[in-house]
């Protein structure tokens, strides 16, 4: 940041960057949230790719999928993330598979999943970097009272390292809750991520929730999933007037409310 502009990084979805004018702040902490099968993980492999693009040094931590399958998803979107690896700009750091190796994690402990992150950029160098973790949600399942403290204890550490880092966050599909709360309360930035099933047909949507001195959309945005792009931002939805009108039940009992205390007043 120079005076008072904002370096920004470029998320790899040129019309989702216009939401947020022009990208992520350099340094923020931004949640993407929501339901699986929703475009995280889509979503994150843009960043890392226009990452690699750009020339930033870039760290991927899978939780829920291994290696090999970031490897292959990248590939299905035309994201070389092989040759990446092999010219030292990315390294993705394993937490499911338990390998013997070192690029792995033993265990979903946040502090070894830090250490790990940080000894990752001692070894790609000095500059830029971009870190995605997916999920970080994985390191509370068991204890979802942690999460505010364990997503601080995240962005304080990584901060030090010049990181611009995304981490998703699980929601439930049966109620839309998350898997603890905190991640939202401690990022800079939050990309709400939906799903729903119209007529038979799953249609998803990305909703800028939160960003911190940034003059962002307020409009939820239809997205899809195209094999050999990626994700792919489709437009702004139409306002509908179930959008801004209360449920007749819900209006029924704030009047009933209202009348009740009219009468105490009488």
């Amino acid at each position: 940041m120079t005076g008072s502009k904002i370096e920004r990084l470029s998320t790899g979805i040129s019309e989702f960057d216009n939401t947020i004018a022009g990208g992520i702040p350099r340094g923020f902490f931004v949640a993407a949230t929501g339901e699986p099968g929703t475009g995280k993980t889509i979503f994150c492999l843009h960043f890392i790719a226009e990452g690699i693009k750009e020339r930033d040094r870039c760290i991927y931590v899978t939780t829920e999928e291994s290696r090999e399958s970031i490897l292959s998803q990248a590939t299905q979107f035309g994201f070389d993330f092989k040759k990446a690896i092999e010219d030292k700009q990315l390294i993705i750091i394993d937490a499911l598979m338990g390998l013997e190796e070192i690029w792995s994690l033993k265990s979903l402990e946040v502090e070894e999943l830090v250490n790990k992150i940080i000894e990752a950029k001692r070894t790609l160098g000095y500059g830029r970097a971009r870190s995605v973790i997916d999920s970080l949600s994985a390191f509370w399942l068991d204890r979802p009272a942690m999460a505010r403290r364990y997503s601080y204890f995240v962005k304080k550490i990584l901060a030090k390292w010049d990181f611009t880092i995304v981490a998703t966050s699980q929601y439930a599909i049966t109620t839309s809750d998350a898997f603890g709360f905190g991640v939202e309360h401690i990022a800079d930035g939050i990309f709400r991520f939906r799903r729903v099933v119209r007529k038979g047909v799953l249609r998803r949507y990305l909703l800028v929730e939160k960003m911190r001195q940034t003059p962002h959309s307020l409009v939820m945005h239809e997205i899809t999933v195209l094999d050999g792009r990626g994700l792919v931002v489709l437009g702004p939805i139409k306002e509908r007037r179930e959008n801004h009108v209360l449920p007749r039940h819900v209006t029924g009992k704030m009047l009933a409310a209202r009348k009740s205390k009219e009468a105490e007043v009488e």
